[in-house]
């Protein structure tokens, strides 16, 4: 099936987030659209999908010219989509959230969950996705509940299937699984769109890349061209993409976790008697992946998981049984790695998401009464700054791009003076030219004298950005490594392996 918009326009208020766009997607084809965040490429999906109405343009499907009302106009002719933040129920099972909205009926009106569940299984098999119809949705790894979203639209015989930044919150494990399947689809004959901002990705996987840089089509790529020429396109300058810092100016041990232990509801060790210790002006990365014990390391050191055994310590205060609150207060900063749980509150105001550590206190508060001018004066300052791209600061936050999303949580969080700083997975979501000005930012916290503790599953980030890099096998850490360790002893680690166990085997 062959797509083509011509002349979207898209406006919100004063903002043109999509200006006169046109684009033709080819049958058989993954057609990529590239852009930073905020440069409008979701915006034209979700009017493509029948989310938004244009307010000006025109779609043809097989050269016929299409108009959509809703999702539901969009699915009729063949068009499916995947958004970034999955539309599943988590306690329904795979068969129930690929059928609903579309349930298949017997006699007498009744659902035939067997039919859904044979769909499922048919293309599970079919593309070998691995997934069990009757599995709960909430039990599934973020992974796996994406091929679920793909086989919902599979199932209603999409011909077009987009992507919505499909990689956000995958390991690079599931990222790899996720190329082999689309282009598994595209053999198929499905055409898809590939809304991304990674240039690893595009360049393995897309036939075809569309630039769109605030609003407009820059222009088309090609798959062979550079990185650097890429992020220049999507940002309009050149980036940086390899990370400047100088030798690292060592002060006295911050922060010190000492046989510290996490026993989850289950009874599942998730923190095996781990020891750390960061000093000031030092960043200690935290490779390994994703499951291994990260994710409730940082969530211990804040306070969201209860001590099962072992001491914390920042400054020489005890942490161990300090609450989150006063946690924060001791000048520790925390980016987390599910921004939407628990870095955020989705219906407050932008504005109020970036004081949301210090709303109660000077100069943002006196006793009960809050001041919106200061708390607006604060979040115009960071907004700019950190180049939040926003029609207005009091819009709720969940009316941003989750890359922007992103930013008002860094710079919320780096606003402040601080003592350490636990950034897990802080450029998940964001464009090349926003991971060049964070990496800036976290060096630029470390050379203040801050101690930063670094978790991604991103292996060029942790190398680029460590002073020491910990490496982490279920639960325990493996060992402490420099950052110009062999990138493979690095991966034999990731496997449980020390590197003491490696050059014994040699």
């Amino acid at each position: 099936m062959k797509l083509e918009l011509r002349g979207i326009t898209k406006t919100f208020g004063p903002l043109v987030a999509n200006d006169h766009i046109d684009l033709v997607v080819e049958p058989g084809q993954i057609h990529a659209l590239l852009g930073e965040n905020g440069a409008g490429k979701s915006t034209l999906m979700n009017v493509l999908y029948g989310l938004y109405q244009p307010d000006a343009g025109e779609i043809f499907v097989d050269d016929e010219k299409v108009s959509f009302k809703g999702p539901g106009d969009a699915v009729a002719a063949g068009i499916g989509m995947v958004h970034q933040h999955f539309m599943l129920v988590p306690v329904f099972t795979v068969a129930e959230s690929v059928a609903l909205g579309y349930e298949p009926t017997k006699a007498l009106g009744r659902l035939d969950l067997q039919a859904a569940r044979k769909k499922v299984q048919e293309l599970s098999a079919q593309f070998g996705f691995d997934i069990d119809p009757d599995a709960l949705i909430e039990d599934l790894p973020v992974g796996a509940q994406q091929r679920v979203e793909i086989i919902k639209a599979l199932s209603r015989d999409a011909k077009v299937l987009i992507l919505d930044e499909p990689t956000a919150v995958l390991t690079p494990q599931e990222t790899d699984e996720l190329i082999a399947i689309m282009r598994q689809l595209r053999d198929a004959g499905t055409a898809i769109v590939f809304i991304t901002h990674k240039l690893r990705e595009v360049k393995a996987v897309a036939d075809c890349i569309t630039v769109i840089r605030r609003g407009k089509v820059i222009g088309q790529a090609s798959p062979e061209s550079t990185d650097s020429e890429l992020a220049a396109a999507m940002v309009g300058r050149a980036v940086k993409l390899s990370v400047e810092k100088d030798a690292p100016q060592l002060g006295e041990t911050v922060f010190q976790m000492s046989q510290v232990s996490v026993v989850n509801y289950a009874g599942h060790v998730d923190l095996d008697h781990v020891d750390l210790a960061v000093r000031s002006g030092e960043i200690l990365a935290i490779a390994g992946v994703q499951g291994n014990g990260q994710t409730e390391l940082c969530r211990a050191i804040l306070g969201l998981e209860p001590l099962a055994g072992g001491k914390m310590t920042l400054d020489g205060k005890d942490l161990t049984k300090m609450k989150v609150k006063d946690r924060l207060r001791h000048q520790l900063g925390y980016i987390p790695e599910d921004r939407s749980t628990d870095g955020m509150i989705a219906s407050f105001s932008i504005a109020e998401n970036m004081i949301l550590d210090l709303y109660d206190i000077p100069p943002f508060a006196t006793g009960v009464n809050m001041h919106p001018k200061v708390v607006m004066e604060n979040a115009s300052k960071l907004q700019e700054e950190f180049d939040v791209r926003v029609t207005s600061l009091q819009d709720p936050i969940s009316t941003l791009s989750g890359g922007n999303q992103q930013k008002v949580i860094v710079a919320r969080e780096l606003s402040r003076p601080l003592k350490l700083l636990v950034a897990s997975q802080p450029t998940r979501g964001l464009d090349v030219g926003s991971i060049e000005f964070v990496h800036q930012r976290i060096v630029q916290q470390r050379d203040m004298g801050t101690a930063v503790i670094l978790v991604s599953t991103e292996l060029d980030e942790v190398v680029g950005l460590a002073d020491r890099i910990a490496v982490m096998y279920r639960g325990k850490i493996v060992g402490v490594v420099p950052p110009d360790t062999p990138r493979n002893v690095l991966g034999l680690m990731m496997a449980g392996v020390s590197a003491e166990e490696q050059e014994a085997d040699k």
